[in-house]
């Protein structure tokens, strides 16, 4: 059968760039998703609510696919809650699919709070020694990533295919709307800086500020998706993905200020989160944006504060190896700061952010 993808997750920063690259190659693109978010114009639209068994199944009766990509999640109040809700769209999606035969793999997106641990216990625990290795294995904390694990594993051996798991760091790439999308964060909060005057400061940590670090280019991700899904060498392993270079936030932000044209504030050791600088930065916002005819003035539907403050508030170093991906004969490199410049050049081609 010709490659045939579905998608979870299509619209998304991960799914959107999978679908460019699956397309790009000449693969057949399906998209499942609530459908609140439109897909390319060349990938089927199929509508359900991946929370309700039911619903899956119907969308998708009658549907064969040969590889199924799981790049999205659903965030919840409590780990408990993101257990039961995100374990269960996985087995919906396969309890589905996989009676049909056709399916040959199955690739699951998660990130490294593989290692740190969930949102709700995040480092709380003993985390592995940097950088973190694939075989490092499970914190012992309720952790979503695990479960969706387990339920692509018990699948995988009910319904005879092979799997892949694939943990990016922080990624890099263009999305509109998503829940976790730094790139557009920082682009929004720079943009602010400039035109208001507000003083550019680091709003994380001295670890983050000091240490190493590195993170994934959502077009990477999705080459190695691509690569994991129809190489013999990637059955049924997990894989950490990142750029290849490190770098330090306390070199990067220089970076990201040169390109807005604005002075980056030394850190002076205060950790200053976004989510409580801009909650009324509103306002201002959508004045920029009637001020330079930006096609988004609604400042909610572009960042992620929150998400972002997590990243960057980290206590440790999160540094990434990824011999096991290098070995197995992945040798992609992508630099992390040509990934943000694409993207805040598309960012402005696309009329997110001003000129």
């Amino acid at each position: 059968m010709q490659n045939r993808a579905l998608i979870i997750g299509a619209s998304g920063i991960v799914g959107s760039n999978l679908a460019d690259q699956l397309l790009s190659t000449g693969w057949t693109v399906a998209g499942l998703s609530r459908g609140r978010t439109a897909l390319a114009q060349a990938v089927e639209p199929i509508t359900a609510d991946l929370t309700s068994a039911a619903s899956v199944s119907e969308a998708l009766a009658g549907k064969s696919f040969s590889h199924i990509f799981f790049t999205a999640w659903s965030r919840q109040a409590t780990e408990k809650d993101n257990i039961r809700v995100n374990g269960g769209m996985v087995r919906h999606v396969l309890d589905a699919v996989g009676p049909s035969g056709s399916v040959s793999h199955a690739a699951l997106v998660t990130g490294l709070k593989h290692y740190l641990g969930p949102f709700e216990a995040y480092a709380t625990g003993a985390v592995p020694i940097t950088p973190f290795r694939e075989e490092q294995g499970r914190q012992v904390v309720e952790n979503f990533y695990y479960e969706q694990e387990d339920r692509v594993f018990e699948a995988a051996q009910q319904y005879d295919f092979s799997w892949s798991v694939h943990r990016p760091h922080t990624i890099i790439g263009y999305a509109i709307g998503n829940a976790m999308n730094m790139g557009v964060t920082l682009a929004v909060y720079a943009t602010l800086c400039k035109q208001t005057g507000q003083p550019f400061l680091f709003p994380g940590s001295a670890a983050q500020w000091n240490s190493l670090t590195d993170m994934t280019d959502a077009p990477l991700l999705a080459r190695h998706l691509e690569w994991a899904a129809t190489s013999d060498a990637a059955r049924n392993e997990d894989f950490n993905v990142v750029n290849g270079d490190v770098f330090r936030w306390k070199w990067m932000w220089s970076q990201i200020a040169g390109y807005f044209g604005i002075e980056a504030v030394p850190f002076d050791g205060e950790v200053r989160p976004l989510e409580t600088r801009m909650q009324k930065a509103a306002p201002a916002w959508t004045e920029i944006a009637t001020r330079f005819n930006l096609k988004e003035a609604d400042i909610g539907k572009l960042v992620s504060w929150w998400h972002t403050d997590a990243d960057l508030g980290r206590p440790m170093e999160v540094v990434t190896d990824m011999t096991k991906s290098r070995k197995a004969g992945f040798l992609d490199y992508q630099s992390t700061p040509d990934s943000f410049f694409a993207l805040f050049d598309k960012l402005k081609t696309e009329r997110i952010i001003p000129q």
